[in-house]
């Protein structure tokens, strides 16, 4: 069956409306999603006619409330390959990581030890080893990449060294679209012993992922990013680790038994889910993973993969333009500048012509610094997205660059 781009479209209703007067170009995907219609009614029958508190009640709508929940959490555990215990509902990537730094690595991080990131990492994979570092004493030490984005796999090999207790890598860069080798750099890391946690918040909404075959230690992403709601991600680890690990907040729901002289913590996952969770983003979790899984992340793969190259050939017809982030393995994002144009002057100007891009640091601001710009602008591909939104884009770009001639 062909990729059917407008059928697609008509499952996502935002898609519908007009911005200034013109069709809505939506190519900020790497920020967020845009949401189906099938997520969009989960979510509103759950409110509409499940509502309850989980894991507590005995009354039938918080027995239902559990069982979709819980039907939703086995449902992105399969998506990813994972048992359901090894799959901890949080409220986004960020999260996830800031748990494992606070248990995980954390009791085994000394003075002197060191945490390994690249030079392409989110903010988000940096800041949580860069304040344990300094609670610690440790160090943390980054892996550059070259002039393509690609990352320097020699430096990677030779920054495992005898100090390294950890290792967190970004699966695909949010600012450059460059898909690193992660199997490649979990086998290197295992085969010193060291952990490694990857970041797939720009990877699980493009591309099939397989936390198992990757073997990864853990794994983090986001449900907004997938066409789910906000406020709610999933944290993958291996169930060993998960086992071993200190719960990181405390609260209800992820007790056994409390006393005032001591407490005793649930089993998996809900050692990890303190408090009453994101219930109906959970659910509609679920729900995009099952749009997902019906539409086919390799069909979806292909789709971007040819959409991607597309806008790369047609970016490079107007002048002025250069392309940050040349990788041959790259997933749907198309970084640029144009000479004498401030980025924020051209995201504001493309608007205005319904087309909708990122333009800033992206949260990645040593990025920035290793291309030499403050900023960048971004286009991002989502599974709704084709050739006639680039040509959209790429017509409004000649446009800004007409009007400061």
């Amino acid at each position: 069956m062909s990729y059917d781009v407008a059928a697609l479209r008509k499952d996502f209703p935002i898609l519908r409306q007009k911005v200034h007067g013109k069709r809505l170009v939506y190519l900020d995907n790497a920020a967020t999603s845009q949401k189906p219609q099938a997520v969009i009614d989960r979510v509103t029958r759950f409110y509409e006619q499940e509502n309850a508190n989980v894991h507590r009640g005995v009354h039938l709508l918080s027995e239902t409330a559990t069982k979709e929940y819980e039907s939703a959490r086995a449902r992105v555990a399969r998506f990813i390959n994972a048992s359901p215990q090894e799959t901890i509902f949080v409220r986004g990537t960020t999260e996830a990581i800031n748990l494992v730094a606070n248990t995980f690595v954390r009791a085994r991080l000394r003075k002197g030890d060191e945490i390994v990131v690249t030079q392409m990492e989110h903010h988000s994979n940096i800041v949580p080893w860069q304040l344990l570092c300094e609670q610690v004493g440790a160090k943390l030490r980054v892996v550059p990449v070259d002039d393509n984005g690609d990352l320097d796999l020699a430096a990677y090999a030779a920054a495992l060294g005898p100090k390294t207790r950890f290792v967190a890598v970004v699966h695909v860069s949010n600012a450059l679209g460059t898909v690193n080798p992660v199997q490649r750099l979990v086998q290197e890391a295992h085969a010193k012993g060291i952990p490694i946690l990857v970041d797939g918040a720009q990877a699980v909404p493009h591309m099939p992922v397989d936390v198992r075959a990757l073997g990864c230690d853990f794994y983090a992403f986001s449900g907004h990013k997938m066409y789910g709601p906000t406020g709610v991600g999933v944290l993958y680890g291996k169930q060993e680790h998960l086992e071993a690990m200190p719960p990181w907040m405390g609260g209800g729901d992820m007790i056994r038994s409390v006393t005032f002289e001591k407490s005793t913590w649930n089993e998996l996952p809900y050692k990890f889910e303190a408090g009453t969770p994101n219930i109906a983003g959970g659910i509609g979790l679920g729900a995009a993973v099952d749009y997902l899984q019906k539409v086919g992340l390799v069909a979806i793969a292909e789709h971007e993969h040819r959409v991607l190259e597309h806008a790369t050939q047609q970016a490079l017809t107007i002048p002025g333009l250069r392309i940050i982030g040349t990788a041959i393995n790259k997933a749907g994002v198309l970084s640029f500048t144009l000479e004498g144009i401030h980025p924020h002057d051209i995201g504001s100007l493309v608007d205005r012509d319904g087309v909708a891009i990122r333009t800033g640091h992206h949260c990645a601001q040593p990025v920035m610094e290793r291309f030499g710009v403050p900023a960048t602008c971004r286009a991002s591909l989502g599974l709704y997205n084709d050739t006639d939104d680039i040509d959209a884009l790429i017509a409004s770009l000649h446009g800004v660059v007409r009007m400061f001639a």
